[in-house]
């Protein structure tokens, strides 16, 4: 006799707070959703230089030019090979940028099956978040880092089974069999004759618990047993903001984003102080900003491990050329010398579409 299929149970989505111990200097770690963090304390230090770049020369911004037309297809080469070159305009700007490598340390629960693995939990007091030792990575590159926190491991009855090891098939909702898909549950062909698949019993047995209407929990994998622990996640993340002067060439400043210009100072310290002196008032300005809106918002959050500054001149020169009796313009910019032409005059129809 065959019973109906039993509705499947939920079961609970997250482990009840009960199951997790109250670890000296962790007790206000919370489970995977949440997450706290842990502050470290500042210091200062500071420092200054600076020069000059020269404007490109005819040759280079027709080099530039004629690259640029080479890499679009529908472009045709001869404007910027046969267009004379009337004026070059250099409108050299600086960027100034901020990056503060820092350092965070947040802690939650976490679990895995138990098999036998150590259990230490009150062993003794667990070190602190930030009495834990970490490789820190080179300087400015991200990384991430998760260690098990000593002494706070501990076993508990799995959550999500209740220490049973199984839960109910989804696949046939914990009967352990499904209609027959040969006879729809009938138990009978075409002609009346008994269904060769189901032996005419209308149902066959789930493959996927091999009929037996549970299967293996797959939070304890079937180890009835969880082993509690502290996670303690560490992440090395450099928080970078640019600032570049206004320029009045034309020339968007998005543009500036993708290239590099000439480092003309830099200072790399555990604490920076702003820049002082440069010749661009805005630059100095910009400078003390960003460094307070950094040291305020990184060490609310975070261990600020060193911070570097850094000036760039970046070149930008406006070309005006004639070609076919008509003025146009382009700009060269940038150490990589990109081109920025909206105006090109020999585009092809397929261009002009899209």
């Amino acid at each position: 006799m065959f019973h109906p299929p039993a509705s499947e149970s939920p079961g609970p989505s997250a482990p009840p707070a009960s199951m997790f111990d109250s670890m000296p200097g962790y007790e206000g770690t919370v489970s995977p959703f949440f997450v706290e963090h842990f502050v470290f304390p500042l210091t200062e230090h500071s420092c200054l230089c600076q020069c000059i770049i020269p404007s490109i020369t005819e040759d280079v911004a027709r080099e530039a030019f004629i690259q640029f037309a080479l890499r679009h297809c529908c472009y045709s080469s001869a404007p910027a090979k046969d267009g004379v070159i009337t004026s070059m305009q250099p409108f050299n700007t600086y960027r100034y940028r901020l990056e503060t490598f820092t350092e965070s340390r947040s802690t939650e629960w976490s679990h895995e099956p138990y098999n036998g693995q150590p259990v230490d939990a009150y062993a003794q007091p667990p070190p602190g978040p930030w009495d834990i030792p970490a490789k820190t990575p080179s300087f400015f590159m991200a990384g991430k880092q998760i260690i098990k926190v000593p002494y706070t491991s501990s076993v508990k009855s799995c959550h999500m089974c209740l220490g049973m090891g199984r839960k109910p098939c989804r696949n046939c909702a914990g009967s352990g069999n499904k209609v027959c898909w040969v006879c729809n549950g009938s138990g009978l062909r075409q002609g009346h004759q008994q269904c060769h698949h189901c032996h005419g019993r209308g149902r066959e047995n789930c493959n996927s618990c091999q009929g037996r209407g549970s299967r293996p929990c797959d939070t304890c994998r079937g180890q009835q047993q969880l082993l509690v622990y502290i996670n303690l996640t560490i992440e090395w993340t450099n928080n970078s903001d640019d600032y570049v002067v206004e320029q009045s060439s034309g020339l968007q400043m998005k543009n500036l984003s993708k290239v590099s210009g000439k480092e003309v100072f830099r200072d790399s310290q555990h604490m920076v102080y702003p820049v002082m002196g440069f010749p661009d008032r805005t630059v100095v300005l910009a400078a003390q900003r960003l460094v307070s809106e950094h040291q305020s918002k990184y060490f609310q959050t975070s261990r600020i491990i060193q911070q570097r500054q850094t000036i760039e001149l970046i070149p930008i020169t406006k070309v005006t050329y004639m070609w076919k009796q008509k003025s146009h313009m382009f700009f060269v910019y940038g150490n990589e010398f990109a081109v920025n032409a909206e105006d090109y005059p020999a585009t092809c129809c397929c261009c002009a579409i899209m």
